[in-house]
């Protein structure tokens, strides 16, 4: 048994390796500043390519603490103030005090913010459409399903004690 267990391991080893490999891929094409700018164009909007993933996550998540946001971006919390500020000013966004903790101020979706982020999305349906035109509809759903599921995981929501797996090269 103990050989059978090895063996499933370094399947499970190679298996992992190419997942973190194909997510590495993933990660890398949607952070291209060409694909946000191509998402701008294709929305028909006119938004600096800085503020356009804040923006999609404050509609998506919000409302959301400008730390929250500054860590889920990737970027420095002063960057994102700034940046969020910029969104506020053109009424892209609204700030008002959190319910929970009167210190922090959340950033959350104006109308006018909204209706961009809805012009966005029919942009984002197009370009997904056409990536997706050849899969067959259980495929999709499969890969839906299962980015759904390792979401939740990787999150932290079901993790429980396991650590977070990371890259040793970085």
């Amino acid at each position: 048994m103990s050989s059978r267990k090895s063996v499933h391991n370094t399947h499970m080893s190679e298996r992992l390796r190419e997942l973190h490999g194909a997510l590495i891929e993933i990660v890398s094409v949607m952070n291209r500043p060409q694909r946000d700018e191509q998402m701008v164009r294709e929305a028909g909007i006119s938004l600096d390519r800085a503020l356009f993933p804040l923006l999609v996550t404050v509609e998506r998540l919000g409302p959301i603490g400008v730390v929250e946001l500054a860590d889920r971006a990737g970027r420095d919390y002063t960057t994102v103030s700034r940046q969020v500020a910029k969104l506020e000013s053109l009424d892209l966004v609204e700030r008002r005090g959190s319910a929970a903790d009167r210190r922090v101020r959340e950033a959350v979706i104006s109308p006018k913010g909204k209706a961009m982020t809805d012009r966005i999305d029919v942009a984002r349906e197009r370009i997904g459409r056409a990536i997706f035109e050849r899969w067959d509809e259980h495929d999709f759903n499969e890969l839906v399903r299962l980015m759904r599921k390792f979401a939740e995981d990787i999150s932290g929501d079901t993790v429980g004690s396991a650590s977070i797996p990371h890259d040793d090269s970085e």
